[in-house]
């Protein structure tokens, strides 16, 4: 980031659980960054109440019926409020190619499994894990990398390495990595914030 101050906007479509680890460590100070805006497709989503106590603004903006509309208006409300990193916290919808444009190596995913092997279209929460299990895989990853215009594709920024345990189910992985994904979100951030991890070129 050349050593600008984070600038961060979010984009989540339900609790925005790595959202709130953020959000928390930028009030402690652990994080020096600013949270500038959040946004969901969904009104009630609790992300949107969690950033509003946080003092962050906040955005509801539809995607479904007008999807090229609400492309331009994500796009408009993020370099508005003056976002230069944008973070996907549980947001369940693909971003437009208006917004990937102007956001070009800018725009951060967590995905809860090894890639390339185990992403896509459709390959999202315990389809993930389940894949894992069946796969007869000995570890499965958390994965932080750089979203572009196909699923799951964009470079990868780093990973966190989550071995199976014995009888492992696709439950009890979906339970362990949700619960590391936002201390590693958070971790990586830190290390971007330093200088310490240069986001890679796309």
């Amino acid at each position: 980031m050349n050593n600008q101050t984070l600038n961060l906007g979010f984009l989540a479509s339900r609790n925005g659980s790595s959202m709130q680890a953020i959000l928390g460590a930028v009030a402690s100070g652990a994080l020096q960054a600013e949270p500038r805006l959040a946004v969901s497709n969904n009104r009630q989503a609790p992300a949107l109440a969690h950033a509003a106590a946080a003092g962050v603004p906040t955005l509801h903006i539809p995607t479904r019926s007008d999807p090229e509309a609400a492309d331009r208006a994500l796009t408009a409300a993020m370099v508005e409020a003056g976002v230069n990193l944008v973070i996907l916290s549980g947001y369940l919808r693909r971003l437009g190619p208006v917004f990937l444009q102007r956001f070009h190596g800018r725009v951060l995913n967590i995905h809860p499994g090894p890639l390339p092997e185990f992403g896509g279209e459709g390959m999202y929460g315990r389809r993930v894990h389940e894949a894992v299990i069946a796969a007869g895989a000995t570890a499965s990853a958390a994965v932080i990398h750089v979203v572009d215009g196909e699923y799951d594709h964009g470079p990868e920024v780093a990973r966190l390495i989550v071995p199976l345990e014995p009888g492992e189910t696709a439950e009890s992985l979906e339970s362990r990595i949700t619960a590391l994904e936002p201390t590693f979100y958070l971790r990586t951030l830190q290390d971007i914030a330093r200088g310490e991890r240069v986001l890679p070129a796309v």
